[in-house]
């Protein structure tokens, strides 16, 4: 869709940005925000759910059991033994992908008796410390594949992790191993799949993306893409993704942007400055030192700039108030993709409390 040049930003309630060009609103300046870890809890208890279905043969059970017409109780004691499954207790599983989710779920499964082993290369800080101290991260898949019961991956949908579960991948795995994907559907090599099915490799694939190639497909359980879907977590989302537009709206500040650096000079209420710049822009050589020449003739209380990739953002708090004409210089700089001033709301004489907060010549931001 075309963008109005007036769009600022875009939040996703949510974790995959996949439907959001995120590379075309770096290029025109609009701020793409999503909510990473808020649905987390929520998958991670439908990923529990789904090792259970496929440890106890629940969803067979529940089939088989619609069938019975009479003399039920004596038909179950019959029948029931078709549907022994196991538990998961002492079972080993491995996270492929140690994110919000992914720990969580590690955690989660520890607590339950489990044996967890974890995979991420790119492992952060922040997860790193959450993660249990009792279960071991590996560097290597092929390393961890070959000893898990229980296989469940939590990476992003990128290129590079386009169809990482393939063939060379579901040879290294146990046999009979139960794989859980609530995370993308493209991670996954449908046909190397169901060759694993057909050769015993794969016992269980359950997954919340369902297709027209995986539906009543032996050894395929396919859930409706519920991983989100709870009352509680759309709740969560939705705050989450509000709150990150409004601080980048009232203060500039960015956290979690899938295209702009995380930035943040504080809420602009508490500074003493009269006004603040903010500043998109291409990340390359001498750019900062353009701004601040820019800028010289009024005085920078504070100033922070981060860099992404081929993207970066400035923000500087100015001690006196200036005008959107007086930073027209700054988008003559090749690079520069926007620049967007916000001030302080003033009271005003002929507008009474009530009113103040609902006229738009009011509102303490103003961009060009």
């Amino acid at each position: 869709m075309e963008f109005s040049k007036n769009l600022l930003a875009i939040a996703r309630a949510g974790a995959g940005v996949n439907n959001i060009p995120i590379d075309r609103c770096a290029e025109e300046g609009v701020v793409v925000f999503n909510t990473p870890g808020a649905n987390a809890n929520a998958v991670k208890e439908l990923v529990l759910s789904g090792m259970f279905i496929a440890a106890r043969n629940l969803l067979n059970a529940l089939e088989w059991t619609k069938t019975l017409t009479s003399n039920v109780a004596e038909e179950i004691e019959k029948g029931k033994k078709q549907f022994t499954g196991h538990e998961i207790k002492g079972k080993t599983l491995g996270i492929i992908g140690l994110g919000y989710i992914g720990v969580i779920v590690a955690n989660a499964a520890e607590k339950l008796g489990m044996k967890v082993i974890g995979h991420d290369p790119s492992i952060n800080w922040k997860a790193a410390h959450e993660l249990s101290h009792k279960i071991p991260v590996v560097n290597e898949l092929g390393e961890m594949l070959p000893k898990c019961d229980y296989l469940s991956i939590h990476v992003p949908a990128t290129e590079s992790t386009k169809g990482m579960i393939n063939q060379r991948r579901f040879s290294q795995m146990k046999n009979g191993v139960c794989f859980l994907n609530f995370s993308r559907d493209n991670l996954v090599n449908e046909k190397d799949l169901l060759d694993a099915i057909d050769a015993g490799i794969v016992k269980k694939y359950i997954t919340d993306f369902p297709n027209d190639y995986l539906l009543g497909k032996k050894g395929v359980v396919c859930l409706p893409h519920l991983g989100a879907s709870t009352e509680e977590a759309e709740e969560v989302c939705a705050v989450m993704a509000a709150d990150q537009m409004i601080d980048y709206l009232e203060n500039g500040n960015i956290k979690n942007s899938v295209n702009y650096p995380t930035i943040n000079l504080g809420p602009f209420e508490n500074s003493p400055a009269e006004c603040r710049v903010c500043i998109l822009n291409k990340n390359i050589p001498s750019m900062l030192q353009k701004i601040t020449t820019a800028l010289a003739n009024v005085n920078i209380s504070d100033m922070v700039n981060k860099s992404k990739g081929d993207f970066a953002c400035t923000m500087l708090d100015i001690d006196s108030n200036i005008d959107c004409e007086e930073l027209t210089e700054l988008l003559d700089f090749e690079g520069i993709i926007s620049a967007r001033i916000i001030k302080k709301a003033e009271p005003s004489c002929e507008t009474d409390e009530a009113d103040r907060t609902q006229s738009p010549l009011l509102q303490p931001y103003a961009y060009f």
